[in-house]
């Protein structure tokens, strides 16, 4: 009986509390340190303008800048655990080789993760002739919608909005997280990315409190079964 009442107390207090919060499994998701953590690959064919980390509110040209214009402070609401800071990643070749930004995170067979970071398309890439498009990967495969800029059903211009999604890890150890950008062609629109995270799925405080109840069922349910004492048979 003591069990149970500890156990609904404790429920009680916890469905109370707000959740955990979540840690980035991803290093250096907001790119305040460049690209350290990650890999950039340029693929096979004439490489174009790399992927660079540039300030926001810089109105200057590549590789410090987005081409001549300033792109805003990053001001969506977003699930990453990590602050804004003052960097972003900046992506703007119009090859057709895909241009990559990866890094291996450890994950657990069977664990829902959750996925996502916010994006911006300047307005003189979204003026551009061509489209480009960037993905997001877990293991070479998409993860999420690819996002399309330069076309009038794309990115918004001069917007930040919020990316998510999520996925369950099919196997456990080092997998490979990453960016695809692809540009359409000379010239074609370009992205920003800032905040990416991924997170193992946290349940809700009320999930928390009903697995306490359960857990205090169950012991007490053992005490009771430690008190039963055996019959004895009179000879």
């Amino acid at each position: 009986m003591k069990t149970a009442i500890f156990a609904g107390a404790l429920a009680l207090a916890v469905s109370a509390s707000p959740a955990a919060a979540a840690t980035n499994l991803l290093a250096n998701g907001s790119f305040e340190n460049g690209f350290t953590g990650w890999t950039v690959n340029l693929g096979p064919l004439p490489q174009g303008t790399a992927p660079v980390v540039i300030n926001y509110n810089q109105a200057s040209n590549y590789p410090t800048g987005a081409f001549g214009e300033a792109i805003g402070t990053n001001n969506v609401s977003s699930a990453s655990p990590d602050a804004v800071g003052s960097r972003l990643a900046y992506f703007s070749s119009d090859t057709a080789s895909p241009h990559t930004l990866s890094q291996l995170v450890n994950l657990v067979a069977g664990v829902r993760y959750d996925i996502g970071f916010d994006y911006y398309a300047p307005a003189n890439g979204i003026s551009n002739p061509f489209d480009a498009t960037l993905g997001f990967l877990v293991n070479g495969a998409s993860v999420g919608s690819v996002l399309t800029a330069g076309s009038p059903s794309g990115t918004p211009a001069q917007t930040w909005l919020n990316f998510s999604s999520s996925f369950v890890a099919t196997s456990t150890g080092a997998q490979n997280v990453a960016f695809r950008f692809n540009g359409g062609g000379v010239t074609a629109a370009d992205f920003g990315v800032d905040r990416v995270y991924v997170t193992a799925a946290v349940p809700e405080p009320g999930t928390w409190a009903l697995m306490l109840i359960g857990f205090g069922a169950v012991g007490a349910s053992m005490r009771r079964t430690r008190r039963v004492k055996p019959i004895l048979q009179a000879a």
